[in-house]
């Protein structure tokens, strides 16, 4: 099962908004072949684990798969990966977890065990839903997993008091901070850091960087602008390539057609009826983002929406880079109310803890 979830791990950037899935075939105590999922609309790990012991002249008749996720029931883009194990002939299947998918959801164990295949799963659960956590996420809520990416000082600033922010961290943590943009389905930003920024958005890696051995290139994700007054130049950099969205609350009839003459996707979610100070709905937002598939949401704004984005409940975990440098004044990471008593405090948990380059990156998950 270690094998099956390292395989898995092969397929990040590449299935969205699929699960990532690894499958080992085993007879005897060999391994007779191996596969993970293929980018949407290809063969999943179980097909791809079948062909690959076929091309080696490997029969699986009476063997056992070891699968990270519960072998699909449904034809969608591809048949069920349940069928496939049973035409097989295989005579044993063990997942690590069920799929929460309403379409799965135990249907594949059901269709396994009808065929008179036994079926085990619980092994390295926990491992198995790690990798998946924003596919989990989005089918158990509707809204995707949501990840707030900073980078700050050890007295906690983000920029110097004049907006000067580049580069507090180190080459390394940066390049960092682009591995975890990569894995994401869609990077959110604000307005604010689109004026003074006017960042690119992509997915910058070295040319020979390669997604554990798989020549999958660096997937560029989809990029989301807050701009609740439609404030965002039509020559701004993230416009260069790639699908922008823009959510605003802003009637504004000439705007919208300026930006979307350059192709920008508009979104309309005020707080209120569309005005001059309405802003943006996060929740709608979050709504909106879980029927388009996205699965995991990974943000990388100023201290004002990641503040509101904090407030509005919409996070689940912060990635934070502190390198080794005070700056005394500066931007703070997070605009949140005053409190009064430390109880009223955010509580969250330290999920991993490393050093990158001269930073110490932080990953830390609301409880």
């Amino acid at each position: 099962m270690h094998q099956a979830l390292e395989l898995a791990s092969r397929a990040t950037m590449a299935t969205s908004p699929n699960p990532k899935v690894g499958c080992v075939l085993v007879k005897d105590g060999v391994i007779l072949g191996q596969g993970w999922t293929q980018p949407v609309g290809q063969a999943h790990a179980e097909v791809m684990a079948l062909r690959n012991a076929a091309a080696q002249g490997k029969a699986v008749r009476g063997a056992t798969a070891y699968v990270s996720l519960e072998p699909c029931s449904h034809f969608g883009r591809t048949p069920p990966c349940a069928n496939a194990l049973i035409d097989a002939g295989l005579a044993r299947v063990v997942a690590a977890l069920g799929d929460a998918n309403p379409q799965v959801a135990g249907r594949g164990f059901a269709m396994l065990r009808d065929a008179g295949i036994v079926v085990e799963y619980g092994l390295l659960a926990e491992q198995a839903r790690e990798i998946n956590i924003g596919f989990f996420k989005r089918m158990e809520t509707g809204w995707p997993w949501v990840r707030v990416k900073m980078a700050a000082s050890l007295d906690g600033f983000t920029a110097l008091p004049n907006g000067q922010s580049q580069w507090i961290t180190d080459a390394a943590a940066r390049e960092d901070g682009h591995r975890w943009r990569a894995r994401a389905d869609a990077i959110l930003t604000g307005i604010g850091t689109v004026l003074v920024d006017d960042p690119q958005l992509t997915v910058r890696l070295p040319d020979d960087d390669a997604v554990q051995g798989n020549a999958v290139q660096a997937h560029q994700p989809r990029k989301l602008i807050v701009d609740s007054q439609l404030r965002t130049p039509i020559d701004a950099k993230l416009f260069q390539s790639g699908r922008t969205t823009i959510f605003h609350a802003l009637n504004n009839s000439e705007r919208e057609k300026a930006l979307q003459n350059i192709g920008a996707e508009l979104q309309c979610f005020a707080n209120e009826l569309p005005a001059a100070n309405s802003q943006v709905n996060l929740s709608e937002v979050m709504n909106y983002l879980g029927r388009e598939q996205v699965n995991e949401l990974h943000v990388e704004a100023g201290s004002k929406l990641s503040g509101a984005l904090l407030q509005a409940g919409c996070v689940d975990e912060l990635l934070l880079y502190f390198a080794p440098k005070l700056l005394g004044r500066g931007a703070s990471m997070f605009a949140l109310p005053e409190l009064q008593k430390i109880a009223e405090a955010q509580s969250l948990k330290i999920h991993d803890l490393r050093q990158v380059g001269e930073a110490i990156r932080v990953l830390a998950r609301f409880k």
